[in-house]
Formats: structure tokens, sequence, C-alpha cells
């Protein structure tokens, strides 16, 4: 799912091993993935040495189940013992740095599972993986605007906003314009000519980016290429609220990861050096 990596023509070169290598290694993934006691005491050691005794307080495990697990990974040089204790080979610990990649891949696919499909995927060009510990939030029958309320509930805390959209939804903007009036806000915006319209169309709406406008503490700017995806940073972290075509919400996606941050903000820098500022006289005319 990384898509820096080169897409389709790198994801099917890493399987171009022979039919009889590949059974050899699912075999091998499967003999992990049957136990989560292997899984649990392959990370440990290669993280370090631990002796029986440390591996029982750490994993739960017998005796019984400690002496199997051990005497399988030793028969496939994935560990070796160490005086009184065990630790990972060099094998062992690229087996266990790729299985957990791997259970990293599926924790994030499922947490995407019903999402996926509304993704603009072709925008996020960094590995979905960093994703694995997001947060997302999507509708519920009881709470239909559960991912519009989660970046609310972000924006009424947050010091700065820097953001960039397709939409300004009317309770974000009240929200963000009270703030930025009451100098408890910076927020910076770069939004498309249609976000812009659809505000302006509407006088109350249009009184209240005229006012957002008029505070210090706001610079809004329109992009006439327009803007495929809704995000924001704020303060530290990311947030992506997902639409599906017919601009319908589907979900909240907000994450502190590094990586995913200096995409955001490099899409935000580039989305806001392709705009130009709004100008009130013709918002108000």
């Amino acid at each position: 799912m990384d898509r820096e990596s080169g897409g389709d023509d790198a994801a099917s070169d890493e399987f171009e091993a022979a039919p009889d290598e590949i059974e050899a290694a699912l075999e091998e993934i499967e003999f992990l993935a049957l136990s989560a006691n292997r899984v649990a005491v392959l990370r440990l050691l290669a993280d370090g040495g631990r002796t029986r005794s440390e591996l029982a307080s750490e994993t739960g495990a017998s005796q019984a189940t400690l002496g199997r697990i051990l005497g399988d990974f030793e028969d496939r040089s994935w560990i070796e013992r160490r005086g009184g204790a065990y630790a990972a080979t060099a094998t062992g610990r690229l087996v266990a740095r790729g299985f957990g990649d791997l259970l990293d891949i599926f924790a994030t696919e499922r947490s995407l599972r019903d999402i996926v499909a509304y993704l603009p995927a072709d925008e996020l060009t960094f590995d979905l993986r960093r994703l694995a510990d997001a947060t997302v939030v999507t509708p519920s029958g009881t709470r239909p605007d559960a991912p519009l309320q989660r970046l609310l509930d972000m924006e009424a805390e947050a010091d700065e906003i820097r953001a960039f959209s397709h939409a300004f939804n009317d309770r974000s903007l009240s929200l963000t314009e009270r703030r930025v009036r009451e100098g408890e806000l910076t927020f910076y915006g770069v939004f498309s000519q249609g976000a812009i319209d659809a505000l302006a169309s509407d006088d109350e709406l249009r009184r209240t980016l005229a006012s957002m406008l008029d505070a210090d503490g706001a610079s809004i700017r329109v992009c006439d290429d327009g803007i495929s995806l809704a995000g924001s940073v704020v303060d530290g972290d990311v947030h992506l609220l997902v639409r599906d075509d017919d601009g319908v919400l589907r979900a909240s996606i907000d994450t502190d990861d590094a990586e995913v941050r200096d995409w955001a903000e490099r899409t935000f820098e580039a989305y806001w050096e392709a705009a130009t500022p709004i100008n009130r006289a013709d918002l108000l005319s």
C-alpha cells in the first residue's frame, strides 16, 4: 500500500519467487501465525536477550509451551543461547521485523476496510501503514454526524489550524470564526472556489466569513485549480474528512504520526502557494 514504492510493478517484482519457495514461506508464516505465544516470544527475543523465566513472566506461557517454542526456533536458527538466556539471531530479527510489518498492514487494512472506497488514494502519497494507530470515526445510527463532531472537538481546543479543503462546513466556520475573533485561534485556510461560492451564496455564512477575514488571526485563500480532499493540521495532529462521490461524509481520520504530518504540511503549502487571497469586496458585493 506504499504509494511511493513504485506502484504495481514494484509490488509484482516482490512475488517472482518459484512456487515451491512461496509455499515454503507460507508454511513458515502459518507456523508463526497459529500461535500468539510464538509471535510474542520472537518479538521479545528480537528486542534483546531473555531467560526462560523472563519469557514466562512477560508472555504468561507455561514452561512446557516455552520449551516447545524455543526448540522450534532453535531448529530454524531464529534464536541462539547466550549463557543462561536466549536471543534472536540476525535471521530471527529479520523474521520478527517482517512479521511485525505484516501484522501492521492487516491492522491498518481492517481499520480502513469500510472506507477504503472513499479514500483519495492518489493524494495520500504516504505509506498507509502510518495510519495503523489513527483514530477512524464513522457515522452511526445514533450519531450520524460523529465524523464532523470529531473535527469540531479538535478545533475547539486548537491554537493553530492549517486547512485545505473542497468544502467549509457551516459549523466549523462558526466555531473557527468565533475563536479567531476572540483571539483564541490562528487559522490559515485554503479552499476551492466552489467552497467559497457555497458560503457566499448564504447571507449569514457570507457575513460570518467576512467577520473572520476582518480578524487578525485568520488568513484565507482560494485555489482556482480545485482541491480534491479535505484535510487540516490541527496543532500537531492531522485530520481528514472522507466523503463519497455524492459529498456524503463517510469518515473522520486523525493521527499524530510524523510522516503523515509531513505529508499534510507539504500538501497545505502546495495548495497555499497556488492560491490567491480572498477579495473581501468581491465577497460582499
